[in-house]
């Protein structure tokens, strides 16, 4: 069973950065689709950003020029810069990614991003 913990979290001043990480301890990511989602109070989870198994990156409109999405060289994390942020941001924020020969899908159990303005 794979655990996939993330971090970074926290509160913010509006205009300020976080940096968050997913990752599951002693595994690779797989090839396939990657991404960032979040799910503010009273809404949908949507997507914020991702890395398709093509390498091509999309970004929601709403965080292009503010937000990107990486993984390290040795693809054992996938990374969000948050900068500029606006309370708008505040949500839940979700990493998915694969992992294993299929690959399978998993979710990350969410960390808080909160922007005080």
């Amino acid at each position: 069973q794979v655990h996939v913990v993330e971090s970074g979290g926290g509160l913010v001043q509006a205009g300020g950065s976080l940096r968050l990480s997913c990752a599951a301890s002693g595994s690779t990511l797989a090839i396939g689709d990657m991404g960032w989602y979040r799910e503010a109070p009273g809404k949908k989870r949507e997507l914020v950003a991702t890395i398709t198994g093509g390498g091509r990156i999309i970004y929601a409109d709403s965080v292009k020029g503010r937000f990107t999405i990486s993984t390290d060289n040795a693809k054992t994390a996938l990374y969000l810069q948050m900068n500029s942020l606006k309370p708008e941001d505040t949500a839940v924020y979700y990493c998915n990614v694969p992992y294993g020969d299929k690959p399978w899908y998993y979710w990350g159990q969410g960390t808080q991003v909160t922007v005080s303005s």
